[in-house]
């Protein structure tokens, strides 16, 4: 996803990025008086920041576990082709809804998923349509999480 050509970021929207990664249901008034703004003025600065692609989505960051899937698996596949053709037919055939997450890499594999289920019986299903049954996936190897220490979409604003 490219970005679109965009003024530089200065301190205000810095300031309000901040509040919206924390929060994005505060309400504009609260960012604005923190960040010391009318209200109007931070309702400008967010609708530039989505159209010029800085802010991508606001949504909701949910509990995995409250929706029964549990486990966390992280995933490293290696391509057996790498032609830029193939390559796309693989990044439309990880993006699918049961992949929560997905890098395309440098290094021994090829592509990083994330991919959240309810058992292991659920990952084993997956795995053999995504994996198994996929002529261009060379191996993969699957680690499964202990514990989740840090979730976090956050990008650092220092």
């Amino acid at each position: 996803m490219s970005i679109p050509p965009q003024p530089p970021l200065d301190a205000f929207d810095v300031a309000i990025l901040k509040h919206l990664q924390h929060d994005n249901t505060t309400a504009l008034r609260v960012i604005g008086e923190q960040v010391n703004l009318s209200t109007a003025a931070v309702q400008r600065r967010i609708k530039r920041m989505q159209q010029s692609g800085v802010i991508t989505a606001n949504t909701a960051v949910v509990n995995q576990e409250a929706l029964g899937k549990p486990i966390t698996i992280l995933v490293e596949v290696h391509a057996e082709r790498t032609h830029i053709e193939d390559l796309d037919v693989l990044k439309a055939q990880m993006s699918i809804p049961q992949v929560q997450q997905c890098y395309y890499v440098t290094g021994d594999a090829d592509f990083m998923l994330v991919i959240v289920v309810e058992t292991m019986k659920a990952y084993e299903t997956l795995a053999r349509q995504l994996f198994y049954e996929n002529r261009n996936i060379k191996w993969f190897r699957s680690i499964v999480v202990m514990d989740r220490v840090k979730v976090s979409l956050d990008v650092p604003l220092d």
